[in-house]
């Protein structure tokens, strides 16, 4: 009785046994599947924030550069409206004579803005001269499109240095003391003349700005560099 009674045990075990290893597979699948499609909600959240960063990005740089763009605009209209506005104070001669020439010219202006000068320019890369130019090589550089300051004993040391400072760096410019002339400063180009009594006057960087290498320029493209020292 006890074998039948044992026997008769484990066969009624079995098939619960079968029963919960069904059960179990199926509740890992189960599991298996929930974690698979959290990972995909995850993959999705993901892809979404990354596209929005993305996309701020974007418009962020489509901004900044439409910015600079504006920017280099707005400073470039304004650089054409000053070198067309009119300049308060400025002369102007026209017709002035362009004949290469040996010896002293009698200019009708002083210092001159043009006429008849000598073959020879005066080298005019942003150099400052200390000593007086013959006026003949100047005005030859004057036909390049240079800018000519000159100065007599009424300018200040400062207005001097900021005048010096200026033209150095700037090429197709020359400065130089002119004693004999009636204005403090000066500022020269082709038929064009502007007297001022301070460096400090917003007409001197008017000037700068509309006439050097500016429509006034008899042979644009011209050289300033190798002339006379």
């Amino acid at each position: 009785m006890g074998s039948a009674s044992k026997q008769t045990n484990q066969q009624s075990n079995k098939p619960a046994n079968k029963l919960t290893g069904k059960q179990g597979a199926a509740d890992r699948r189960e599991r298996i599947a929930k974690l698979r499609a959290e990972e995909q909600r995850r993959e999705k959240r993901m892809k979404l924030i990354a596209i929005s960063v993305a996309g701020v990005l974007v418009v962020g740089t489509a901004v900044t550069a439409t910015l600079i763009v504006k920017s280099a605009n707005d400073k470039h209209n304004k650089e054409v409206a000053a070198a067309k506005a009119p300049i308060p104070g400025v002369k102007t001669w026209s017709n002035l004579s362009r004949n290469h020439v040996q010896g002293t010219v009698n200019y009708p202006m002083t210092p001159p803005v043009g006429g008849d000068h000598n073959p020879v320019w005066q080298t005019c890369m942003g150099n400052v001269y200390t000593q007086p130019l013959q006026n003949e090589h100047a005005v030859h550089s004057l036909e390049h499109g240079a800018v000519w300051v000159t100065y007599n004993n009424k300018a200040s040391a400062a207005d001097i240095k900021t005048l010096s400072d200026k033209v150095k760096v700037t090429p197709y410019s020359l400065m130089s003391p002119y004693p004999t002339e009636s204005g403090t400063i000066t500022l020269s180009a082709w038929g064009t003349q502007l007297v001022v009594d301070s460096a400090s006057d917003p007409r001197v960087n008017e000037f700068f700005t509309k006439y050097v290498q500016g429509p006034q320029t008899q042979e644009p493209g011209a050289s300033c560099s190798d002339g006379a020292m």
